[in-house]
């Protein structure tokens, strides 16, 4: 009985979902649809983000950089082609010709930005604590400057702008769906369970066999992917990109979401991305109206400190609901005891 509550949980997650889309979207004006748009974005980095800060370990600051490369790839490939001709008058031909549909624009961007995890994971990732934070910092001022000096390709410091509008609540909480479910299908692996270990004790973990290099990697490349397909939805639902889109600012409200939520817990990550959501866009008037630019980023700093103080290791801790951890260990002790009885039932034979 447990494991079939388990197995529809994401099921009947997904057509939650689904329900509560078609219901804001009949009932809920375009700016609260895109406050509740930019809280499932934030989701998604949040949780892709904690497989490498929180099941590994590793203290990354690169991820707004994975999401500069997926959105600006998938921004060049979704605009226009008339208007590439006349803002991207240098592009090359074959490139200024493709205009794709969202979906594949989606799951190249992701793609370019798992290549870039590869490529700078490997030398990059041999660094631990805030020397690695510095080098994954650096990769993300390094991407900019890049972005502002090719300006064939993304039209400089001015960026691209009357990109086409295809982000909407279907879907970002798709990827909502499809983040969770793998971060939670990764957790509770055998390649989870190494990353978890990685964390707790490189030393202990490196003498079981686990493999440190290449586990940091996959839970960076992997990571990566996701905050990719995030800078496309945000890319296509601001409608407009520049290399200051994805700044440090975002990075710290990145680690905060996985800091508060607990690193390690996927459900703490979404709740603190919802929290943390919340707070930016109740502010941002109060910031308009009285001038006082900056309070919600000391509201949310006083928040963590607090946190740090009272609940070190955040709301969750690396747990995830009670209900859904028994129904798994009742589970596994289901088909323990059948193994065991197997097992006794052949050594009396």
């Amino acid at each position: 009985m447990g494991w079939n509550r388990l197995k529809w949980f994401f099921p009947m997650l997904i057509l939650a979902g689904a329900i509560l889309v078609f219901i804001l979207r009949s009932s809920v004006n375009d700016y609260i649809l895109s406050i509740i748009c930019f809280a499932g974005i934030n989701i998604i980095l949040a949780v892709s983000l904690n497989l490498t800060n929180g099941f590994t370990g590793l203290f990354s600051l690169g991820h707004p950089a994975f999401m500069a490369v997926g959105g600006y790839v998938a921004a060049i490939l979704t605009f226009p082609v008339t208007r590439k001709a006349m803002l991207l008058p240098a592009l090359p031909s074959w490139l200024a010709a493709q205009q794709w549909s969202l979906l594949p624009a989606l799951i190249l961007g992701g793609l370019c930005a798992t290549l870039a995890a590869f490529l700078i994971g490997f030398p990059v990732l041999r660094l631990k604590g805030h020397y690695l934070a510095v080098a994954t910092l650096g990769f993300l001022i390094i991407l900019q400057v890049l972005i502002t000096n090719l300006e064939s390709f993304t039209r400089g410091p001015l960026g691209l702008n009357g990109l086409p509008l295809l982000t909407n609540l279907w879907w970002v909480y798709l990827w909502v769906v499809i983040t969770i479910y793998v971060c939670w299908k990764v957790k509770h692996s055998s390649l989870g369970r190494s990353m978890l270990a990685i964390r707790e004790n490189e030393m202990a973990a490196e003498c079981l066999g686990i493999p440190l290099s290449r586990t940091r990697i996959m839970a960076f490349a992997l990571g990566a992917f996701f905050a990719g397909v995030a800078g496309c939805l945000w890319a296509h639902l601001v409608t407009a990109i520049t290399p200051t889109s994805f700044s440090v600012i975002m990075a710290f409200h990145l680690v905060v979401m996985v800091v508060v939520g607990g690193s390690g817990s996927i459900t703490g990550a979404t709740i603190a991305a919802l929290m943390l959501t919340s707070v930016v866009e109740i502010l941002s008037p109060l910031e308009e109206n009285l001038g006082a630019y900056g309070i919600s980023e000391i509201i949310i700093s006083i928040g963590l400190l607090l946190i740090l103080i009272y609940r070190p290791r955040g709301l969750f801790g690396t747990q995830e609901p009670a209900f859904l951890v028994k129904q798994r260990q009742r589970v596994s002790g289901e088909v323990g005891r059948s193994l065991s009885y197997q097992n006794g039932k052949g050594g009396t034979s």
